[in-house]
C-alpha cells in the first residue's frame, strides 16, 4: 500500500457530506476492513479500457476494496489504473459505486448519467464492473472496451 491508501482525517474536521473535501467531494462514510473511512469524489474523469480482455488479475476482485483493484489493475498493466493512482486516487469499487449512487439520489453529488463508468472489481477474465449513474444500474462489460472512470479517494478516519 501506498501513502495514499493510509491517509488519515480526524472525524472532527469533516465537512458535512456533499461538502468539498481535498479537492473533491465528501460523498460518504463506510467502514472497510475495520475502519471507518471517507469517500471523496473527485471531478476528474478519464477514458479507457479496463484490462487486457480474457485476462484474470488476482487481487482484482474485491467488491469493497478499491484501492486495492486498481493496484493490481495497476500492477498487472492497465494504463487508466496507472494514470488514477499518479494522481493518489483509485477507481471505486462496486461498494464504493453504489455510495456514490446513493450520494447522487441524495443530491451530494453530481455523476454523468450519460455513459457507464467502470468500476475496479473484475467479474471474471473477461468481464469488469460497470455502473450507470443514471438509474444505479450494476452491469459487466468485456474489459476490452472503452468507458468512462470517476476516481475517488478514500481516507480513514480517526
Amino acid at each position: 500500500m501506498n501513502q495514499a491508501s493510509q491517509q488519515v482525517i480526524a472525524a472532527s474536521d469533516l465537512p458535512a457530506l456533499g461538502q468539498p473535501l481535498l479537492g473533491g467531494v465528501f460523498a460518504a462514510r463506510y467502514w472497510l476492513n475495520g475502519q471507518e473511512r471517507a469517500l471523496i469524489l473527485l471531478s476528474d474523469e478519464f477514458q479507457g479500457i479496463w484490462g487486457e480482455y480474457g485476462v484474470e488479475i488476482a487481487g482484482a476482485n474485491s467488491y469493497s476494496d478499491g484501492y486495492a483493484n486498481t493496484v493490481a489493475m495497476a500492477e498487472a498493466g492497465s494504463v487508466i489504473a496507472k494514470k488514477v493512482l499518479a494522481l493518489d486516487l483509485h477507481i471505486p469499487s462496486c461498494l464504493e459505486g453504489q455510495l456514490l449512487m446513493a450520494a447522487k439520489a441524495e443530491g451530494l453529488v453530481t455523476l454523468r448519467h450519460d455513459r457507464f463508468h467502470w468500476l475496479s472489481t473484475q467479474y471474471s477474465a473477461y468481464y469488469a464492473y460497470g455502473m450507470g449513474f443514471e438509474t444505479g444500474w450494476l452491469v459487466n462489460y468485456g474489459e476490452d472496451g472503452e468507458r468512462l472512470v470517476r476516481p475517488v479517494r478514500s481516507l480513514i478516519i480517526q
